[in-house]
């Protein structure tokens, strides 16, 4: 028999996967911790045949080098997979594993929290009553966006995700318009969703949700000029990454009022935040919990887990990134 397989998990496995992976016939290693330095990551991955890395892991060439040569899978905790250098892996003959599918719901729950705790103002309002301030109801007090009664939300990146959210969106009565999709256009068809380019999609719409991945096409996508379009009465949600928005133009827009207001999972700079996003009351903040929720996370380390096993069972992946 030859020697066990070495794995090595970069983060502690949610549920029972990691009970799952311990009894597997390899020799496997699992990080105690979530934010286990780079150094530390580098020195458990060598002679490693598989490693099953989270979004916050840079699969580059420093770190495939440090596995070395015998590394034959590296099966990411996420969907998106913008943290992997694909040249490099190309280059060393290794696949390439995501989560798709999984956390759909999970992320689309979290955008229409953010549309609607952007619109109606909820962090707003929950900070001013815990400053104890006085109040009185009002006809005008705390007045924010009626999502049913004809708001528009414009989706930029009709993926799966994106269609949840649209399927949510319909659901209070909202029209829904997203960005040209190759692969769910008759699935927009049938919701009902109208099909237009970008420019068009911010200028006709209340709050826009962008699910688009990051690469080098929607890098700062949304900049100065397209926070302008959506206008001074709109709401931009971002559930995708960070980087799709340029922040510094973010702030900027919701500062002087060219943008109504934001709903933001993802940063530009994570784990930082621009201060500038801190200091305002028409931006609801949190910390890149798309896919936070129990289920959705313990069936995203199953299926990394898992692809993995079939990779080192000389089977295909369930879930392979196309490397091209």
């Amino acid at each position: 028999m030859g020697a066990r397989p070495r794995v090595h998990v970069c983060f502690p496995p949610p549920g029972g996967v990691r009970e799952e992976i311990l009894a597997m016939p390899w020799d496997a290693t699992l990080a105690e911790v979530s934010d286990t330095p780079r150094s530390q990551v580098l020195s458990d991955v060598r002679g490693c045949d598989a490693v099953i890395t989270r979004l916050t892991d840079r699969v580059d060439a420093e770190l495939l080098d440090a596995a070395g040569p015998g590394l034959r899978v590296v099966a990411n905790y996420a969907v998106g997979f913008d943290n992997v250098d694909l040249d490099a892996v190309r280059e060393r003959g290794v696949t390439v594993t995501n989560t798709p599918g999984i956390l759909d719901g999970a992320t689309a729950d979290l955008s229409l929290a953010l549309i609607l705790a952007a619109a109606r103002r909820v962090v707003e309002g929950d900070r001013f009553v815990r400053a104890g301030k006085p109040w009185r109801w009002s006809p005008t007090f705390f007045v924010g966006l009626d999502l049913s009664a004809g708001a528009t939300l414009g989706i930029v990146g009709l993926g799966r995700i994106g269609l949840a959210v649209a399927r949510r969106a319909l659901a209070f009565d909202m029209r829904v318009i997203a960005t040209p999709t190759r692969s769910h256009a008759e699935q927009a068809a049938d919701l009902g969703i109208e099909l237009m380019e970008l420019d068009d999609l911010l200028r006709a719409s209340d709050v826009v949700s962008l699910h688009c991945p990051l690469d080098a096409s929607t890098h700062h996508l949304i900049g100065a000029r397209e926070l302008g379009l959506i206008g001074p009465h709109g709401i931009l949600v971002n559930t995708s990454r960070g980087p799709v928005v340029d922040e510094t133009a973010l702030v900027d827009a919701l500062t002087s009022g060219r943008l109504g207001a934001a709903g933001l999972d993802v940063f530009e700079h994570e784990p930082k935040v621009s201060p500038g996003l801190l200091e305002l009351e028409n931006v609801v903040l949190v910390p890149h919990i798309g896919s936070a929720a129990d289920t959705t996370r313990t069936a995203m380390a199953r299926l990394a887990f898992r692809n993995v096993a079939a990779v080192l069972d000389g089977r295909p992946p369930l879930t392979p990134v196309p490397l091209g």
